[in-house]
This record gives structure tokens, C-alpha cells and sequence, in this order.
């Protein structure tokens, strides 16, 4: 059974987290417009991936949820309601709701295809002709982070489901001739080490973002994680508290993103620039350019601007392009960000 009781749980402080700003700046990307196609983040063990997702949902805004539905259905969304949901409005019955937060749902990379999907009761179904559902870790994911540590680890038939959900939004299932559909939008946030095996591209290609994460370098900042983590397990309220204006400014400017996003526009410069770099990359598919439009326009959002600069298609670029490149034998499939920036002012 899932544990949906996060509430209570204490998370390292995002804002806490010395370093790595790719990798949080992704994470707040999504957050900000989940249309992006979540962020995939590759890196050694040890460098905070996890802790960031966990604590990212901190800094977001309760929201209004169906009571008692299991996909927490947004109550004033009927297009994206699940079955029963949309029956209830449907016959005139008024839906409570109640507040709650977003919710990171784990999948763990053994989990069965029944606990990810779901199941349908066929006995009861046969017998008395209705459908009864056992709700899996995509029913619990709506609307929330479905998070998978090791994901380059996951069987293959599980990927298959997990690609069918993020590219429908739906996740469907059938069994022996009776079938039941929920939705299933969720942001994907996957954590990887490079070195314990390579991703299936289709699932790689699924991800909006990629970001590839290192220890830090940096002495003075080696020695602050340790202090920071030391000043955690000693008293976590108290350090969770000396955070708390920060990770406070940090959610109203998420907060104020979100409000302008679909105010945000950009010329066509910014499309012609879109387009030519990711024809000069030999990128496949179109994917890459629209992702890259969607997060540029994300970044201006969170940098409270409603208009697209250079600046912030550089920036969304160097996030969108590096896992759509194809790879030579022998090359990593890095992007330079300087080279980004002379094919935009060329």
C-alpha cells in the first residue's frame, strides 16, 4: 500500500541544498509548467538528487482536491476528472473538496506491473457486472511527482507502461476482455548513475530536461554540505526553520511564475533561432523545439518577465538539446553552452 501521508514528513530544506543549480533549477522548471515533460537527472550517487525531489514539493502552494478520490481530481476540471468524478458531476452531486499538497509517489524499479498499472477484479466483474479497480502507483501519480530512482533500471515492460501513461496522460488497462481507463498526468523525475547502465532512448527521449549532476569541487562548498548536513541530523526543525525564509521566497516567486506563465510571448526571432539550431544539430522529431519554446517561456515566467529573450533560449537549450543529439561512437553527447551561444548570434 502506498504511505500518501507526506504531510508530516520533514524534508531536507530545498534551498539548503549547496550547489547544483541545474539540477534545482530544472526541478522548479516543471514545477512551474508541468507541460515541459519532466527532468531525467544523471549523476554519481551522492549528490543530492533525491533530496531535491522529495523537498522541492515543499514549496508549493496547497491546492483544492476531490475528498476520498484516489487521484486527488481537481473539482473545477471535468475534462480531467476520473470516471467516478465525472459521474457524480455528472448526476448533479456536488463534489467536497478538500486542500492538499502536490505528493512525490515513488516507484520503486521492482515494482510489478499490477502495482504500477493497476488491477481489475474479474470475479466481481463477471459475477456482478461491474467494474472494480485496484488503483496502482499511475493512479496515485495524477496530478503529483512520479519519482524513479535507478530508473535505468526498470524492466522493460514496465518503461512500455510508463511511456503509454506520460504520452496519453491516460493509463489504461485491460484484462481478460474488460477494460477501465483513469487519467494519469503527472510530472516524471527520474534519478540515474550513468555508470550502473544506460536508458532505453524512448524513454530518455520522453524526458523534457536532462541535467547531468557532479560532487562539488569546490572546498568551501564540499565543507558546507557537510556542515549543513551535520546542523540536519542534529536538530531538523530548528535547521528546517533557519531555511524557512528563503525556501518562503523562493515559493512565492514559483507562486508568481505560474500566475504570468500564459501571459508569456516571444517573437519570431525566437522561433527562427529554435528551428535553425536544432536543424544545424541534426535533432530528430520536432519534441526538442517545442520543449525548448516551452521552457524558455518558463524562464522568463520565473524571472517575472512576459517575454522571451535570447538569454532564456540559451539557457532552455542547454537543458533541452544534449540527451536529442545523436551520439557518435565514442562521444558523450555533452553540449557545450558557448557553442549554443554562437549559433544563436549567428
Amino acid at each position: 500500500m502506498i504511505n500518501l501521508n507526506t504531510e508530516s514528513i520533514k524534508n531536507y530544506p530545498f534551498t539548503a541544498i549547496v550547489g547544483q543549480e541545474d539540477m534545482k533549477k530544472a526541478l522548479i522548471l516543471n514545477i512551474i509548467n508541468p507541460s515541459i515533460g519532466g527532468v531525467l537527472i544523471r549523476g554519481e550517487k551522492g549528490t543530492g538528487k533525491s533530496t531535491a525531489v522529495r523537498s522541492i514539493v515543499d514549496l508549493l502552494p496547497r491546492r483544492e482536491e476531490v475528498e476520498n478520490c484516489i487521484l486527488s481530481c481537481d473539482p473545477l476540471d471535468l475534462s480531467k476528472m476520473c470516471e467516478e468524478c465525472r459521474s457524480k458531476v455528472n448526476a448533479g452531486e456536488r463534489l467536497e473538496a478538500r486542500e492538499g499538497k502536490m505528493k512525490v509517489i515513488e516507484l520503486p524499479i521492482n515494482a510489478t506491473e499490477d502495482r504500477v498499472a493497476g488491477t481489475l477484479d474479474i470475479q466481481t466483474a463477471i459475477k456482478r457486472g461491474e467494474k472494480k479497480f485496484e488503483p496502482g502507483i499511475l493512479a496515485f501519480a495524477n496530478r503529483n511527482i512520479l519519482y524513479i530512482d535507478e530508473i535505468n533500471l526498470l524492466e522493460d515492460h514496465i518503461v512500455d507502461i510508463l511511456l503509454d501513461a506520460a504520452a496519453m496522460g491516460v493509463n489504461n488497462i485491460e484484462r481478460e476482455g474488460i477494460s477501465y481507463a483513469h487519467p494519469s498526468r503527472f510530472i516524471l523525475v527520474g534519478t540515474m548513475n550513468p555508470e550502473e547502465g544506460d536508458i532505453r532512448p524512448q524513454l530518455i527521449d520522453r524526458f523534457g530536461l536532462v541535467v547531468d549532476v557532479i560532487g562539488e569541487k569546490n572546498n568551501e562548498n564540499r565543507i558546507e554540505v557537510i556542515n549543513r548536513r551535520m546542523r540536519y541530523e542534529n536538530d531538523p526543525e530548528a535547521f528546517i526553520k533557519s531555511f524557512e525564509r528563503e525556501n518562503n521566497e523562493l515559493a512565492g516567486k514559483i507562486i508568481s511564475a505560474k500566475n504570468i506563465l500564459s501571459q508569456v510571448t516571444y517573437g519570431d526571432d525566437i522561433l527562427e533561432a529554435t528551428v535553425g539550431i536544432c536543424i544545424k544539430l541534426d535533432l530528430d522529431g520536432h519534441r526538442g523545439d517545442i520543449t525548448a519554446i516551452k521552457t524558455a517561456a518558463t524562464i522568463a515566467a520565473f524571472n517575472g518577465r512576459t517575454i522571451v529573450t535570447k538569454e532564456d533560449l540559451a539557457e532552455a537549450l542547454k537543458f533541452v538539446i544534449p540527451h536529442r543529439m545523436r551520439k557518435r561512437p565514442f562521444e558523450e553527447g555533452n553540449l557545450d553552452i558557448t557553442v549554443i551561444h554562437e549559433l544563436l548570434e549567428n
